[in-house]
């Protein structure tokens, strides 16, 4: 198979002559979106989505779920480009829930949310649905979700591997009821079950029964949209027992909803005033929200930045100087890569505990920062559960990415402070975040790059 050129292509990180002051518009979350399609796919009667992501992993789930019958009409409005615009205000998608149906064939590319969030859907469709995807999802676990299904009623083959390739023998309904699970390595495995589970039969009584459970946030997501659709749910924080979570059988209504912009791709932007000491707003930064990146106004604060919320967003403010942090990110762990790149270009040692998980993701993100990160001059080292950095005077040279969305942002924030610094595959960041280098440039009042 011939190699794509964009995956191999060098893309030199502009370097930062002076201070950031820039207005971003960033891109719905992937997370919300994702969620919201599988809902509005399982409600029983039609919904807006508005301002969603358009990137690769939604559009893979979009995708499959047109697979399994469902309807999704897309509205682009003429201000509004491919990609959903500088803000996507021009575009919502119209998504008329169907009788779900096989056989179906489902692309998951390397989308944790497609290849864990629609076997339980595909479980209540009439007939087969394989799913596959690209080789490193093989190696992503996915035997929470699947041993869960097999207690719950669903017949599925996967060769006993507990990982993708897979199909889920859909027969029209799923019994549900209770099962344990072990979601210490990804929140997702809750998150899928208890999506679809207002459509099972018993509803579903998920019982997490392994070690710490990483990105709780994306679980009050989930329950959070559950409710705002209809469904029953009770949660450890609703007076529930620890770890387990109940959700009633029912019908999930059609919404109208506005997809906040993905506080986790304001990252780099954010990471940007903080590394030149300037100055960037993020339009509609939420007031309350259950994403993780609403953490970095704590997180990035403390390494030497100010923020203010107002009703217009969100203004960051660097102070010239970055300061080394002791951070648990285990509930956030998808914000490790920037604040790692940040923490290279600080004036103190910074560790990040809590993120073990983070070997399974995308790529094993401790190992490629580790070794980027040195390669660039860095002193890094792995922990048992994170990273510990140690600031050294950087140099320009290669940043690979291991087709990472977040270790692309990672290099590109490095490379603000750091001249010569060429991003691998920078292409990479459409999985997420479509358009990014383009959105850099214009941060910095560059030409396109």
């Amino acid at each position: 198979m011939p190699v794509n050129p964009a995956h191999t292509a060098l893309w030199p990180a502009p370097h930062a002559s002076e201070a950031v002051d820039a207005t971003v518009h960033v891109p719905g979350s992937k997370s919300v979106t994702n969620r919201a399609l599988v809902l509005a796919a399982l409600a029983s009667e039609p919904g807006w989505l508005r301002r969603p992501l358009r990137s690769r992993d939604t559009l893979l789930m979009a995708g499959a779920l047109r697979e399994m019958g469902v309807g999704i009409e897309e509205t682009v409005s003429s201000s509004s480009s491919v990609a959903g615009g500088a803000d996507g205000a021009g575009e919502a998608w119209r998504v008329l829930p169907a009788g779900l149906r096989g056989p179906a064939t489902v692309d998951v590319g390397n989308a944790g949310t497609v290849m864990r969030f629609l076997p339980p859907v595909a479980a209540l469709a009439d007939g087969p649905v394989r799913f596959d995807g690209d080789p490193r999802s093989y190696e992503r676990p996915l035997n929470g979700v699947i041993d869960a299904l097999r207690v719950l009623g669903a017949r599925i083959d996967d060769d006993d591997r507990g990982a993708l390739p897979l199909t889920v023998h859909g027969s029209g309904a799923l019994d549900g009821g209770p099962v344990e699970i072990d979601a210490s390595s990804s929140s997702q495995f809750v998150s899928a079950l208890l999506l679809s589970a207002p459509r099972f039969n018993q509803g579903v009584e998920v019982r997490h029964i392994g070690s710490s459970l990483p990105s709780m946030p994306h679980i009050r997501m989930t329950v959070d949209m559950l409710r705002a659709v209809g469904a029953q749910v009770d949660t450890p924080e609703s007076g529930g027992e620890p770890n387990v979570w109940r959700v009633t059988p029912g019908a999930l209504l059609g919404r109208d909803l506005t997809i906040e912009p993905d506080l986790s791709n304001a990252q780099p932007f954010l990471a940007a005033a903080l590394v030149t000491g300037g100055r960037v707003l993020i339009p509609d930064w939420p007031a309350r929200t259950t994403q993780p990146g609403d953490r970095l106004r704590e997180i990035f604060t403390e390494m030497g930045g100010s923020c203010e919320l107002a009703d217009y967003g969100l203004v960051f403010t660097g102070s010239g100087s970055i300061h080394g942090i002791d951070v648990d990110l285990g509930d956030v762990g998808e914000l490790t890569p920037g604040i790692a790149a940040v923490a290279a270009l600080a004036d103190s040692p910074s560790t990040l505990r809590g993120v073990s998980h983070l070997r399974l993701h995308e790529t094993d993100r401790l190992a490629a920062l580790t070794k980027e990160i040195n390669e660039l001059g860095g002193d890094v080292t792995e922990t048992a559960d994170g990273l510990h950095i140690r600031p050294r005077p950087l140099h320009g040279g290669i940043f690979h990415t291991y087709d990472d969305h977040r270790m692309a942002t990672a290099g590109a924030i490095i490379g603000l402070a750091v001249a010569g610094v060429q991003i691998e595959n920078v292409a990479t960041t459409a999985k997420t975040l479509p358009d990014f280098p383009d959105l850099w440039a214009g941060m910095l009042g560059v030409s396109g790059v």
